[in-house]
């Protein structure tokens, strides 16, 4: 794509410009490694450099444009230099505005909250695509721009403002009617400003706990940002194509933050709850979750009642299902009901309570729970089926928070007979440090018996499996879908469920993993 820099770039207040009055500008980009002929390289500052330093980079890549908030004192003739207050706020608009606001041509669905994100956001976009719409998404895990599912090479939950507005016009373009946007905290907060300029339509908060306080501060402010995605639904009239379309707010009624959930928006907000009847909403009762799946009877406003399979495991997926049932069923103004029969052909995201069977007589479970609310929504449900051990294995990540880690470890001794705790993202503290500050939660586990720290995380998978007999389940947290162990001086590839297939393998087990 390519765009004359006059045409966009007055959607931001440019503080000077030097160089040329105007560039044909190609791409944007704010890596320098990734510049190419024309593009229009953003400086960011961050945390740790100036991407400022990276410019002379960018423009030797081809660069022709800068936006900057540094101080320079070179310019590179017959390039242009456009300071303005904030680069990385800046990014959005211009982002936008390059790509032809992608979002007034798609109903945009964002889900936020501590856990259930990105299977939410995949539950969404298959029961569109299953109700015969064109649909695409953007997940921690995966994306698809409306034609295949594919990897998410990002290593952020929600990517910068250039790469969202890029997949949005990519949707646009592919003829695409909705979007689903898996909706970080860090990407709501206006300090990042990844997702201002995103033309919001449906909000979903699945819940809101206690996660990533090294970036907001205070949970108010954690809970506050993510509530930006309800705000930002009174900021447009929703008019897509030219068509109005509904918008809305989705919350889970047993969640304490609902209520400030709901009044963030002056716009109808919809619960759901496996409680109580929620409030024009959906419940859920008689559930019984299994080794492969859930089976619970949905209950919608007038006393209708479905019965409902979903083969996704773990009892905490009626959550989920119960928000893409919300969102899909007001947006097409249909029944939930009518939705609940295709709820059976949903399937699970890898490394979302992943099922690795190569004909062991014991379960292996692979599952990205990394925070102790997480623990909580996956542990007693599996403590209640399982009859025989629980080994699990998990860590915690390196240079986070670190007030959960005692409490990820008080969780899982009291689940699990036994714990084996092991490297997850150490990246500039020392593993062995780290995982001790987990083991000073578990009280009731013995040293090299019960509870062991291996922070080679591959070894700890292969002590969990030797352990194992027959009717035990070993629980691998932390890692999921992640393809990389981020260590001090260097990021080792790695795959939690391809790795339990090797040292299953190892041990005999030659059957075919799923």
């Amino acid at each position: 794509m390519t765009n004359q820099l006059s045409k966009f770039i007055t959607s931001v207040p440019v503080l000077s410009r030097t160089g040329p009055e105007d560039q044909t500008i190609t791409d944007l980009c704010y890596d320098s490694r990734q510049a190419v002929p024309g593009s229009l390289f953003f400086a960011l500052s961050g945390i740790h450099t100036d991407g400022a330093k990276y410019i002379p980079q960018a423009i030797a890549n081809g660069a022709t444009a800068v936006v900057h908030s540094s101080d320079l004192s070179e310019f590179a003739p017959g390039v242009t230099y456009l300071k303005v207050e904030d680069s990385r706020h800046a990014m959005s608009p211009l982002a936008a505005a390059f790509y032809g606001y992608p979002c007034r041509d798609l109903v945009v669905i964002g889900v936020t909250g501590t856990e259930g994100k990105s299977t939410t956001v995949s539950l969404i976009y298959q029961l569109l695509i299953l109700a015969g719409k064109k649909a695409g998404f953007i997940s921690t895990v995966d994306y698809s721009l409306g034609g295949e599912v594919l990897p998410n090479p990002e290593h952020q939950t929600t990517p910068e403002a250039v790469t969202i507005h890029k997949k949005l016009a990519a949707m646009r373009d592919n003829g695409v009617e909705y979007a689903v946007i898996e909706s970080s905290s860090h990407g709501l907060s206006v300090r990042t400003n990844r997702l201002g300029d995103v033309l919001f339509d449906v909000g979903v908060m699945t819940n809101v706990t206690h996660e990533h306080l090294e970036f907001h501060g205070t949970h108010e402010q954690y809970k506050s940002d993510k509530a930006n995605l309800f705000r930002a639904l009174d900021t447009h009239d929703h008019i897509k194509k030219g068509k109005q379309v509904p918008a809305f707010g989705v919350v889970n009624e047993e969640d304490p933050a609902a209520p400030y959930f709901r009044a963030a928006t002056k716009k109808p907000v919809y619960g759901f709850s496996t409680w109580a009847t929620a409030r024009q909403g959906l419940s859920a009762s008689a559930i019984e979750p299994d080794a492969t799946g859930v089976n619970f009877t949905l209950a919608e406003p007038g006393d209708i009642s479905s019965p409902v399979r979903i083969n996704l495991p773990g009892a905490f997926n009626v959550y989920n299902t119960l928000a893409a049932l919300i969102v899909v069923a007001r947006l097409l103004d249909v029944p939930a009901g009518r939705l609940a029969g295709t709820a059976a052909l949903l399937k699970p995201v890898k490394g979302r309570m992943t099922v690795v069977d190569a004909g062991q007589p014991f379960e292996v479970l692979v599952d990205y729970a990394h925070t102790p609310s997480s623990f909580l929504s996956i542990f007693p449900s599996l403590r209640k089926r399982i009859a025989g051990n629980i080994i699990s294995v998990f860590g915690s990540g390196g240079e986070r928070d670190t007030l959960k880690r005692p409490e990820q470890g008080q969780i899982a001794g009291a689940y699990s007979d036994i714990v084996i705790l092991a490297d997850e993202d150490p990246r500039g503290e020392d593993p062995v440090e780290l995982l001790e500050m987990i083991a000073a939660g578990i009280t009731d586990k013995k040293r090299n018996e019960t509870l062991y720290i291996i922070p080679d995380r591959k070894q700890a998978i292969r002590k969990a499996l030797s352990l194992a007999g027959s009717g035990d389940l070993v629980l691998l947290l932390g890692k999921g879908h992640e393809n990389s162990i981020i260590h001090k001086d260097f990021t080792e590839p790695y795959d939690e469920i391809a790795e339990a297939e090797t040292a299953l393998g190892e041990l005999g087990y030659t059957g075919k993993a799923f």
